[in-house]
């Protein structure tokens, strides 16, 4: 019997041969791994910092980097009314079998409801293409998936400048180029407005454009109800494709309902629009990854299409979302005295929020700043915008074990009693 040695072609014993870094070629290692040119992906602005501070063994260190909420104490919070929709889950859902891959159209039904309001004639008319996701990312992920596939005439998303971290990253992985458009005024710390339009004019029409629906990450700042209908208008005249993140629906003006104002506004003057909706800020259901995209559609006929894209690629993604996440949020809406529990619950985290940015302001005073630090009471949201410089932002981490991305933002959230005079001062060291 011949060998499997002797099976083998002479010529696969010749070491092929490939370019080296300067040009010149070499011989390729057999024993070397299929891996060994993969090249290490950049870090990620947050998630790399939160690293760094776990292994800071300061006695003081503070995390003011991620956007999580966090009680007076310091501690995560974890809403009562989504405690006490566990409790009533455990006689409600027998069955752990999963749903289909777009969710249950319960939870859809009442994600579209918080989302655009009640009584909307676009549910009424069956218009609204929705689908459970892996929370706000998993949501932009799909869009842009969706959006590089059959939307062949965007070749490139137009993003706000600043934005969060992760969105440039989301849409160029689908494949889309990443534009900006003005979005903050760096002396005044509001939107810059004046900007925004003349950036949307120059665009090209039938572009897709992205908005941050409220209380704007990273800057905390967001367009008035005035200026979002002007920006309405001049988006309907161009033919954008706009896709909202509401990932602080509750979080801006303590009403979910004035939070949304800018999306149910959009829907209402006929604008064909994306929407990715988390509730893992307002909910506080971080590790549950719950949320929904959902597409408008022109006709009942078009949005069976667009859901039947949708569970395609997430068929072909992960198959089924999870389940226990979408139930607990389906049981706090659909429950009167639990959903009005949990706005309750979120004015009070809002109302928190609100009060430490004062006493953050109060505190900086007291320390002697002749800084204007108005900005911070002024802004909404679990951010401020602190305006540090990069190299301040690196004394904050090294003098004082404060950290926050090298881009100013501070989460608000993260202060409470305890540490608000020891943040307050190491602000005003490093900018004094």
């Amino acid at each position: 019997m011949q060998s499997m040695r002797n099976c083998i072609p002479k010529k696969v014993n010749k070491l092929p041969l490939r370019r080296n870094n300067v040009g010149k070629f070499k011989k390729r290692n057999h024993h070397t791994s299929w891996w060994s040119e993969v090249p290490m992906a950049p870090p990620d602005s947050i998630f790399g910092m939160v690293a760094v501070f776990l292994e800071d063994k300061h006695p003081n260190k503070q995390n003011l980097t991620v956007g999580a909420y966090r009680d007076d104490n310091g501690n995560p919070y974890v809403l009562p009314s989504v405690r006490k929709a566990e409790e009533k889950m455990k006689s409600g859902y027998p069955s752990e079998e999963e749903e289909l891959g777009i969710g249950s159209e319960e939870f859809r039904s009442k994600s579209f409801e918080f989302a655009f309001g009640p009584c909307n004639e676009i549910a009424e008319n069956g218009l609204n293409a929705t689908v459970q996701t892996l929370s706000g990312t998993g949501a932009l992920s799909l869009v842009a998936k969706y959006i590089k596939v059959h939307f062949p005439q965007a070749k490139a998303i137009y993003l706000p400048q600043p934005t969060w971290g992760n969105h440039a990253g989301i849409f160029r992985h689908a494949g889309l180029d990443i534009q900006y458009y003005k979005y903050f005024d760096y002396k005044t710390f509001r939107v810059d407005f004046k900007g925004m339009f003349e950036a949307f004019c120059s665009i090209p029409d039938g572009s897709v454009v992205l908005f941050h629906a409220s209380a704007h990450n990273p800057t905390g700042v967001d367009p008035t109800k005035e200026e979002w209908m002007e920006i309405s208008e001049l988006v309907k005249q161009k033919k954008f494709f706009p896709v909202f993140d509401m990932a602080y629906q509750g979080f801006a003006s303590e009403n979910p309902d004035d939070d949304a104002f800018p999306v149910r506004h959009f829907a209402k003057v006929g604008i064909k629009l994306a929407l990715a909706q988390s509730f893992s800020k307002n909910l506080g259901l971080y590790g549950e990854r719950i949320g929904t995209l959902t597409v408008l559609a022109g006709s009942r006929e078009e949005r069976d299409r667009i859901l039947s894209q949708l569970q395609f690629i997430i068929r072909t993604t992960y198959a089924n979302p999870p389940v226990y996440g979408a139930r607990i949020v389906t049981t706090v809406l659909s429950d009167p005295q639990l959903r009005s529990q949990c706005l309750q619950e979120m004015k009070g985290m809002v109302r928190r929020i609100v009060s430490v940015r004062k006493t953050l302001r109060d505190n900086l005073a007291k320390e002697g700043s002749k800084r204007n630090w108005d900005p911070i009471v002024k802004q909404i949201g679990m951010f401020s915008y602190t305006g540090l410089t990069p190299a301040q932002v690196d004394k904050m981490i090294n003098d004082h074990h404060v950290y926050m991305t090298r881009d100013g933002r501070m989460s608000i959230a993260g202060v409470c009693s305890q540490n608000v005079e020891y943040v307050a001062r190491a602000l005003h060291q490093v900018t004094k």
